[in-house]
């Protein structure tokens, strides 16, 4: 089984600024909606490809703090997926892709959320608000100052 870490920002966001920030020379291919996707190979050197694709219903459900169901329905939105590659260091590919989704984060308002294999939830930013949900589980010293300031003045562990 793969390991996918899912972005989802809540919005009509334009894909090409969003794959500038979360992956540069992603190209365009075929989706089996219709809508349109753009996509880096698994291969890269970061330790994952990625897929962004429009979301007309989009819907996020995942296991948030002490087992709780939490849902969300952004409507549009756009999801950025995170494939990681099943030969790469797992540490270090999931500290790049922690590190993109801080840049995507510091130069986006959107409300977002960052959910595990569509399980386990992450983080959310609702209202400007960041937080980070089972970080037990997830959060390691190693990351530390991979959310730069600007993203740490709104975070809130639950």
């Amino acid at each position: 089984m793969g390991i996918e870490y899912h972005l989802t920002l809540a919005g009509d966001i334009p894909l090409d600024e969003l794959a500038a920030l979360a992956a540069p020379g992603a190209t365009e291919r075929a989706s089996f909606s219709g809508a349109r996707l753009l996509s880096t190979p698994t291969d890269s050197a970061q330790g994952y490809g990625v897929s962004i694709i429009e979301e007309r219903d989009g819907y996020c459900e995942a296991e948030s703090d002490n087992g709780q169901r939490w849902e969300w329905e952004p409507g549009r939105s756009v999801a950025v997926t995170f494939h990681m590659n099943k030969f790469a260091d797992r540490e270090q590919a999931r500290l790049h892709m922690l590190r993109t989704v801080a840049a995507v984060l510091h130069r986006r308002t959107e409300d977002a959320a960052l959910t595990l294999n569509g399980d386990w939830l992450m983080l959310t930013r609702m209202n400007g608000r960041l937080r980070l949900h089972n970080a037990s589980d997830w959060h390691h010293p190693s990351y530390e100052g991979v959310l730069d300031d600007t993203l740490r003045q709104g975070i809130q562990e639950q």
